[in-house]
């Protein structure tokens, strides 16, 4: 993860070409989808970090009106084109506007939220027995392919701010997201939150694999120099293609009824 300095930075620079983001970025499993959808009150969501609208597009074809947040307004004029309403403005500092929600959404966006802000906000959108359910695409490469474009990322940015040494899988690494974001939950008055995980896989071809590490954070923000000498160093690592398994992990709560 980046550090703290660099975050907005990061957050800010996926429209870089959102249209390849849009393109590459994988959908969220039906499975999780539907379960959101059947567990909500409703059917008004909130989208926050909806980036091009993926996540959105597929509320909405289950059946829900969506209304995205989103800081880069790039990406936020990709996700009006497709059809999603996108207001452009951080979580923590948009104005809601007195407008109530029955859940509210995040798909791989909830890190560049402040925790315990961002759950506060959105406990002061949600309807009675309203929702904040989080969700996250997660994966490990195959360890050749790893340390290929740990080799090259490090020769190309010497002074990248991730740590490729770690030694742990990356589910492992995220479940400190995952730990604030269910405390953050907690502090603003929500039961107790859920963690469901949904397994799948996805066979990439070379082509497809280096278009997808294109828009990934690590990526976006460097020159199209430096971008270019990663992808090309990183080729041969990846032969004719590689199948990934990933698991999406969704942390989500209901907000505790008022007393009193």
């Amino acid at each position: 993860m980046p550090t703290p300095d660099k975050q907005r930075a990061v957050a800010e620079s996926f429209g870089i070409d959102a249209a390849r983001y849009d393109r590459n970025r994988p959908h969220y499993p039906d499975a999780l989808i539907t379960r959101i959808v059947a567990d909500s009150p409703g059917r008004n969501l909130l989208d926050v970090g909806c980036g091009t609208g993926i996540a959105a597009r597929q509320f909405q074809a289950a059946g829900c009106t969506v209304l995205g947040v989103e800081p880069d307004a790039r990406m936020a004029d990709f996700a009006r084109a497709s059809g999603v309403e996108t207001e452009v403005s951080t979580f923590e500092t948009w104005d809601g506007k007195g407008r109530r929600f029955d859940t509210v959404v995040s798909g791989t966006a909830w890190h560049w939220v402040d925790p315990v802000a961002g759950a506060a906000k959105a406990a002061g959108v949600l309807n009675p027995g309203g929702r904040l359910a989080t969700f996250w695409h997660i994966f490990d490469l195959p360890e050749p392919i790893a340390a290929a474009f740990a080799d090259v990322y490090r020769r190309v940015v010497p002074d990248a701010p991730f740590d490729f040494s770690t030694g742990q899988s990356m589910i492992d690494l995220y479940q400190a997201q995952f730990d604030r974001t269910a405390d953050g939950m907690r502090q603003a008055g929500f039961d107790p939150s859920e963690d469901r995980r949904y397994a799948w896989e996805r066979h990439y071809s070379r082509d497809e694999w280096l278009e997808l590490l294109s828009t990934h954070g690590g990526m976006t923000p460097l020159t199209a120099d430096q971008r270019s000498e990663i992808l090309t160093g990183l080729a041969p690592a990846l032969g004719e293609g590689f199948t990934l398994p990933y698991v999406t992990v969704s942390v989500s709560a209901r907000l505790r009824p008022a007393t009193g």
